[in-house]
């Protein structure tokens, strides 16, 4: 996604190698209305994911990340006049994630939810 991000790009191919269901749409849907806005992303977001929870523990399929992550350095600008963009607080927030085996055997992430800043 910090890749798309740099142009926009929401249909950039390699987001659907990493997300799928519910977290790719909503990392889509948030490209797009980046373009549509006019605003590209410059940084990188600084993370540090730990996992939470296997299941089943035996044999997993599902995994929860948590993560603390940092978006000071990853902020995004308007593409016409490379200005920062106001819009809203950036720092430390609560990240997790829901990651899945899928049929073909690869795991990709299906659900996510981003918290405000100040929560971890």
């Amino acid at each position: 996604m910090a890749v798309a991000a740099e142009t926009s790009n929401w249909q950039d191919a390699r987001l659907g190698q990493h997300a799928t269901a519910t977290a790719l749409t909503n990392i889509t849907r948030g490209l797009y209305a980046d373009k549509a806005n006019g605003l590209v992303t410059k940084g990188q977001p600084k993370n540090s994911p730990t996992v939470s929870s296997v299941e089943p523990p035996s044999a997993p399929i599902k995994v929860i990340v948590a993560d603390c992550g940092d978006d000071s350095n990853w902020q995004h600008y308007r593409a016409d006049n490379g200005q920062l963009a106001n819009d809203g607080p950036s720092g430390r927030r609560q990240i997790n994630a829901v990651v899945e085996r899928q049929q073909d055997g690869t795991w990709r992430v299906t659900d996510f939810g981003i918290h405000k800043v100040g929560s971890c």
